[in-house]
């Protein structure tokens, strides 16, 4: 029952975000100070839609990241 309750959500919470891109909690956090992961605020607790991660996702693959400008290679 627990697993059919955690597919039925819309949201999740950041560290299950990191668990979900692969990347650690603390940049998750990090991407959200930024902007980089898009995340709502509901009282103390950050939560970051299913769908916005999956459309994050989708517009990655479709346009890769550019290196930063002054970052040497």
């Amino acid at each position: 029952m627990a697993d059919e309750t955690r597919e039925a959500r819309i949201v999740i919470t950041v560290p299950e975000a990191a668990r979900a891109l692969d990347i650690g909690r603390n940049s998750a956090y990090a991407a959200v100070r930024r902007g980089d992961l898009p995340a709502i605020r509901m009282g103390r607790r950050l939560l970051v839609s299913k769908a916005a991660l999956e459309q994050l996702v989708a517009e990655t693959r479709t346009h890769p990241a550019k290196p930063e400008q002054g970052r040497s290679e």
